[in-house]
């Protein structure tokens, strides 16, 4: 581990006394400083590999895989392996090379070694059995734990061009269902043990970040959490790693990699519990904010995002940048992705829960109280995420309604239709303008239809479809009837050409809705479609963009439409009735309008948020954490005038933030990013011209 923190040398290695090493031959004396402390417990055997000889004459027709299974099922007992077979040229037997899990249901345990291998070879021997020559069998090596399993059976498949099966049979045809047979059903037989004896910290931090700042914050978190133990750690600059890109090195955000060891000369073992990490992720925030660097410590139940995947259920494709990875099981590629496109996931035991609905209170609290208006923005763009979790997870809200409520909202939307198509209106005259609009009107209801039809009133909406479609085929004939003959429509005052349907749609708008109100809309609702289809873009891969950052902004413009629907624009509202999403910003914005009445001065001066431009929400590498100024707490000045940082007056024995899941740090949202509107102006300016 230490000649990988310090690339075989190459990178400057700090000790916990402040001493310097450097090259291989002062590294070297880090183990003989820690034997004492190292137990050197043997790795427990999970999984070990053989080779079993059969000299038994078989024949050519019979199912040989059946006939090796057999055989091992007689050697190795009700355990899961897979195995792959070879003749022999002379028809005088065959070979089996196998993986096996050395443990089985009764929790009897090989080890794997020479010994065993003789006692598996008595099984196959046994005296009651009729055979020529005897049944030879070996262990050819053994290991520990998920990646010692894959890495075999995705050997056992290569070398075998994928004619491996499993204890049952099954077949083993590729390197990715070799990783699934061990993640899902290897996994819990294996009750690996792993020594302990040191651990592997990575403190990492934007990109961007001053170097020297993070390498002295690390070394002071480094110095209090771990005080009393011994250590080494080494910083990685981006620019002077001499590690190439492609192998993993030179990685675009400055992080340090610190190697601990678990016991002190005392005798004491350092605690690895969630509430541990919790602490050592504010202290890691506080240092580095002592430095100068604006890191917060955010709990990912604050913006209800996905969990974390772990190195075990990924393996890296591109090393270039960001590391791009895929998973090692089909559970592992959804949990992957989820983490990587910022997917919301809602809390499911109670405490989560309760601090989620803390976190959820929180973010009203900033957006009812404060006068900046992108920081509002940024308040409410959270809050959608909770409220669109909750509606989810309703079985009120249309995606998980009943049938009957489907069904009612079906009906509602065929008397539209019904009014829009009536056979009782007077077939008059339209110019394309106005029959453009009014097809559209027709289809848009036929959509909404079709969305919330339930499944047993497919027939009836497809005969309601095809008249519909035929009556406005009807009029189109008609509109071009009078076209071809010169004719003005009844009643269109205007020259042909002078109206096109989007002004149509307009000056509809307009004479329903008032200017104003039109064009507060107009504008909010085209930031939220851009934004959109550029996810939409990146998902189908037509485009290289951030999609956190594009899902980051789509909620900032959500909640901007949310608050104008709440604040009455009719049009807004109206757009709402077809598009769920915004129903539910709305919806968001009404209940903090209710909050805020409610809200006193006293709760005021108990929790402060402050502000972190959306672009501090990238994901689980770049995202920095955040949290929130309790009682006791006051903010200071900076020295380089840019967001306070808030630091703790008492301290010691009264702090209970460390205990109390409710008092810890809350995401801290800091000055609105002139960047992001500058970016979004710019990019309105070049869709207008």
């Amino acid at each position: 581990m230490i000649n990988y923190i310090s690339r075989n040398g190459d990178v400057v290695v700090e000790n916990e006394r402040g001493e310097q090493l450097r090259g291989r031959d002062e590294l070297s004396t880090v183990r003989n400083e820690w034997g004492h402390l190292m137990k050197n417990r043997a790795e427990s055997r999970d999984i070990g590999t053989f080779v079993v000889e059969v000299k038994e004459r078989f024949d050519p027709a019979s199912d040989l895989h059946e006939k090796a299974r057999a055989v091992l099922k007689r050697g190795l007992g009700d355990r899961m392996f897979a195995f792959a077979v070879l003749t022999r040229d002379d028809g005088k037997g065959f070979s089996i090379d196998g993986v096996a899990v050395l443990r089985d249901g009764a929790a009897e345990r090989l080890t794997g070694d020479a010994k065993v291998s003789r006692i598996v070879e008595g099984r196959l021997n046994d005296e009651g059995r009729e055979q020529s020559e005897p049944t030879s069998f070996r262990f050819t090596g053994y290991g520990n734990g998920t990646d010692y399993g894959t890495a075999r059976l995705r050997d056992l498949v290569s070398r075998h061009d994928g004619a491996v099966y499993d204890e049952q049979g099954g077949a083993i045809v590729d390197g990715k269902q070799a990783g699934d047979v061990v993640q899902r059903k290897w996994r819990d037989g294996l009750h690996s043990r792993k020594p302990r004896d040191i651990m592997h910290v990575i403190l990492s931090a934007r990109a961007g970040t001053h170097i020297g700042a993070f390498h002295s914050a690390a070394r002071d978190f480094l110095a209090q959490e771990f005080a009393g133990y011994r250590y080494v750690f080494s910083l990685h600059d981006p620019l002077k790693d001499p590690k190439l890109e492609e192998a993993g090195g030179k990685r675009p955000h400055v992080h340090v990699h610190a190697i601990v060891a678990m016991r002190s000369d005392a005798g004491h073992r350092i605690e690895t519990t969630i509430p541990a990490f919790r602490r050592w992720r504010v202290t890691m925030a506080d240092k580095a904010r002592a430095y100068g660097i604006n890191m917060e410590m955010t709990d990912r139940r604050e913006r209800v995002s996905a969990p974390a995947y772990t190195k075990n259920q990924v393996r890296p494709t591109n090393r270039y940048g960001r590391t791009e990875h895929e998973g090692t099981s089909d559970a592992a590629q959804r949990r992957y992705d989820a983490k990587r496109s910022d997917e919301y996931s809602f809390p499911r035991t109670e405490p989560s829960r309760r601090y989620t609905e803390f976190a959820k209170n929180e973010w009203a609290t900033l957006a009812a109280g404060n006068d900046d208006e992108s920081v509002e923005r940024f308040a409410r763009s959270h809050i959608i995420r909770f409220e669109s979790d909750t509606k989810s997870n309703d079985p009120r809200s249309p995606e998980v309604a009943g049938t009957e409520s489907l069904r009612s909202q079906f009906m509602t939307h065929l008397v539209s239709l019904e009014k829009i198509v009536s056979r009782d209106e007077p077939m008059r005259q339209m110019s394309r303008s106005e029959f453009e609009a009014y097809e559209k009107h027709v289809e848009t209801a036929l959509f909404q239809a079709e969305r919330v039809m339930p499944a047993a009133e497919r027939a009836t909406f497809d005969d309601i479809a095809s008249a519909a479609r035929e009556h406005v085929n009807v009029r189109r004939e008609l509109m071009e009837l009078h076209e071809q003959s010169g004719e003005r429509p009844v009643g269109d005052g205007l020259k042909e050409g002078e109206r096109d349907d989007a002004n149509a749609r307009w000056d509809e708008a307009v004479a329903r809705h008032g200017r104003r109100t039109v064009e507060e809309a107009n504008e909010v609702m085209l930031e939220v479609e851009h934004f959109r289809e550029a996810i939409e873009l990146a998902d189908a891969a037509e485009i290289n963009a951030n999609k956190v950052s594009l899902q980051a902004n789509l909620n900032l413009e959500m909640a901007r439409a949310g608050e104008l629907g709440a604040a009455g624009n009719s049009l807004i509202r109206e757009i709402a009735e077809m598009d769920h999403d915004l129903r539910i910003a709305i919806e968001a914005a009404e209940r903090l309008r209710e909050r805020g009445s409610k809200m006193t001065s006293e709760r005021e001066g108990t929790f402060v948020i402050q502000a972190v431009p959306a672009e501090k929400e990238r994901g689980d590498q770049d995202g920095e954490p955040s949290r929130v100024r309790t009682e006791g707490e006051e903010r200071r000045p900076t020295t380089d005038g840019t967001q306070p940082s808030l630091e703790r007056i008492s301290s010691g024995a009264g702090d209970t933030t460390r205990a109390d899941p409710a008092q810890q740090r809350m995401p801290r949202l800091e000055e609105p990013q002139r960047e992001t509107g500058e970016r979004r102006d710019r990019e309105r300016d070049d869709r207008e011209r």
